[in-house]
């Protein structure tokens, strides 16, 4: 099975391309920064994750994605290579994506200066919500059927 689930930022606006011909698909590619759940002194904190959107998806991350936005990515590993103009063989690993959503609300998501503007019709959180979830009160457990 291959199958990948991330969960980063955006590392750069996602670099969109169309294919020629008559039915033309959108091609998405972006770099996610991951934090690593793990850092050993002198390491690196986060790994760079090439990520590559075909069609819809590819469609969203050019109208939604920007530098900074946090989103989870579902895909799978894809590995090639090619030949560069100074003749030498190149490896290259990409996700593919086949799922792509946004890991945080768009106020949590201003707060942390990615300045994503990705719900432009969505809702703000009403009330004392805080991220989009709304306070709930310690004294309704007393009111709750199980316990």
């Amino acid at each position: 099975m291959n199958k990948v689930i991330l969960m980063g930022r955006l590392t750069r606006d996602p670099d969109i391309r169309y294919t020629s011909g008559d039915n033309q698909t959108a091609i998405a590619r972006y770099s996610l920064a991951v934090n690593r759940s793990y850092v050993r002194e002198g390491e690196a904190d986060a790994d760079f994750i090439n990520c590559v959107a075909f069609g819809r998806n590819a469609e969203f991350a050019e109208k939604y994605l920007k530098k900074g936005t946090k989103i989870a990515v579902v895909g799978r590993i894809q590995t090639g290579s090619y030949t560069n103009k100074d003749n030498v063989k190149v490896y290259t690993t990409d996700v593919v994506v086949e799922n792509q959503e946004f890991a945080e609300s768009k106020a949590a998501s201003e707060r942390n200066g990615s300045g994503s503007s990705y719900a432009e019709s969505a809702p703000e959180p009403s009330g004392d919500a805080i991220d989009g979830f709304m306070n709930i009160p310690d004294s309704i457990e007393d009111e709750l059927p199980f316990k």
